[in-house]
Formats: structure tokens, C-alpha cells, sequence
């Protein structure tokens, strides 16, 4: 008998893992790409003639997972934009290395922190040196409009990146 209990708690505990395992694919499978070299991907999507596009986000923010499968992962897809702009995801509770706009290896942690981010999802649009291009995007917003809310921001960002960049 109790090497019938041991044998249960071993597939037990063989079937949570699974589980789990199965459940961490599935959450990173949604995962934008992770943004690696800030100055270098923001250069790529400007000479691409668009922003460099950043959610910021968290492992437990259902809200962001909503936004990277219903509006950014899409996005990144759609012909008209595809070729014009990258998305890069920043994860707010992450130590993964980046390089930041100025060539300064960081974490995403702290890079998240240095842009006053508190609350999640961020949607956030970037030039080249790390120039914000656009408002954000703070919260999931109402749904219907989300679209709407990226495109505006996604305008103002081309636009702003033809026009000459602010004298100092």
C-alpha cells in the first residue's frame, strides 16, 4: 500500500510539473521580444521609418498579457506596419541584461525604474537616443478603443521622426 501512495505522489507531482512547464511555454510563447540593445533596436526601427515600440510588463500582469496577444503581437504582423516598426518588451521584475539608449549596460529592472515606470502595461514609443516620440499608453484601456489608441500613437511617432529633432 505504501508504495502505491508513493507511486501517486510521484505522478502527481510528475503531472503538476508538466503543468506548470506547460503553463510557462504557453506565457512565453505570448512574450514579445525581450529588448536586448536599446540604442541599437531604436536606430533599426528610425532607419525602418518608424518608432521603436517598448511594452514594459510584468511575469503576474494579466493586463499585459492581454495587450502583447490582443494588440501588439498583431500588430507586429500586420503588412503596414511589420516592416516599419520593432517591438521589444521590457520586463518590469526581470535582472536581464539591456543596453540602454546611451550604450550603458543596465537590467530591465532598472531601466523600468529610470523611466518611472510604476503601474503595468506601458506601451511606450521611442527615436533614436531614447527620444519619446509619442504619450504612452498607461493601463489596458477600454478594449474597443485600443486599436485606435495605437495608431494615433504610432502617427504621432512616424511624424516625429521626419520632423528635425528639437534644438538644445
Amino acid at each position: 500500500m505504501i508504495e502505491l501512495v508513493h507511486k501517486i505522489r510521484g505522478c502527481l507531482a510528475l503531472a503538476t510539473g508538466l503543468f506548470i512547464v506547460g503553463g510557462m511555454a504557453q506565457a512565453a510563447g505570448n512574450d514579445l521580444p525581450a529588448a536586448i540593445d536599446l540604442r541599437a533596436e531604436a536606430a533599426q526601427a528610425a532607419q525602418q521609418g518608424g518608432p521603436l515600440v517598448i511594452l514594459y510588463t510584468r511575469r503576474d500582469c494579466k493586463y499585459c498579457e492581454t495587450v502583447k496577444r490582443d494588440y501588439l503581437k498583431p500588430l507586429a504582423t500586420q503588412p503596414r506596419h511589420r516592416d516599419k516598426l520593432l517591438v521589444r518588451q521590457i520586463n518590469q521584475d526581470s535582472d536581464q541584461a539591456l543596453v540602454d539608449f546611451r550604450g550603458e549596460t543596465t537590467t530591465h529592472a532598472r531601466f523600468a525604474t529610470g523611466e518611472k515606470i510604476k503601474l503595468v502595461p506601458v506601451v511606450a514609443f521611442y527615436g533614436p537616443n531614447g527620444r519619446r516620440l509619442a504619450d504612452p499608453i498607461v493601463g489596458a484601456r477600454l478594449p474597443d478603443f485600443y486599436p485606435s489608441y495605437l495608431e494615433t500613437a504610432i502617427e504621432q511617432s512616424t511624424a516625429a521622426l521626419k520632423a528635425k529633432p528639437p534644438a538644445h
